[in-house]
C-alpha cells in the first residue's frame, strides 16, 4: 500500500503515464468528475487500462495548472484493501486544487480509484465545463 502511495504520486507529478498505468489492474475502474471535461464522456467512470490511460495522457497534456502544486502532508490511511490520502486546499505556498484519492488495492494493483474534489477544485471544474459548452 505504501508503495502505491509513493509511486502514484511520483509518477503523476513527473507525468510518467506509462509507469502510472502499470499500477492499475487490467480491469480497473477510475471515477473522477474531471473525466467528462477531459475526454468528452457523459459519465465520470472509466473502465480498464485503455480508458484510464487515455484520461491520464489527456490530463498530463493539459497541465500545467498553477493550482496543481502536488502538496501532501505525508499522511495516508489504510484499512483493509483501501488506501486514502489528500491533496489539501491549503499548502505552505498558497491554495491548490483540493482532492481526496481513494484506491482499492488487490494483489499490489489498483482495482478501483475514486477521486473526490473539494469545494475549491470543484469551482475550477464548473468554470471549465461552462467555458467548453
Amino acid at each position: 500500500m505504501k508503495e502505491i502511495y509513493e509511486k502514484w504520486h511520483k509518477y503523476a507529478k513527473k507525468r510518467e503515464t506509462k509507469a502510472l498505468i502499470e499500477l492499475y489492474a487490467e480491469d480497473a475502474v477510475l471515477e473522477s468528475p474531471l473525466v467528462p471535461i477531459l475526454i468528452n464522456k457523459d459519465s465520470g467512470i472509466l473502465r480498464g487500462k485503455t480508458e484510464i490511460l487515455a484520461f491520464l495522457n489527456e490530463g498530463t497534456r493539459r497541465r500545467p495548472n498553477e493550482l496543481v502544486r502536488w502538496y501532501r502532508t505525508g499522511k495516508y490511511f489504510i484499512t483493509g484493501d483501501v488506501l486514502v490520502w489528500e491533496y489539501p486546499r491549503q499548502t505552505p505556498d498558497g491554495e491548490q486544487v483540493d482532492i481526496l484519492e481513494l484506491m482499492e488495492i488487490r494483489n499490489g494493483l489498483i482495482v478501483n480509484h475514486r477521486i473526490y474534489w473539494g469545494w475549491f477544485g470543484t469551482q475550477m471544474l464548473i468554470k471549465s465545463a461552462l467555458e467548453n459548452k
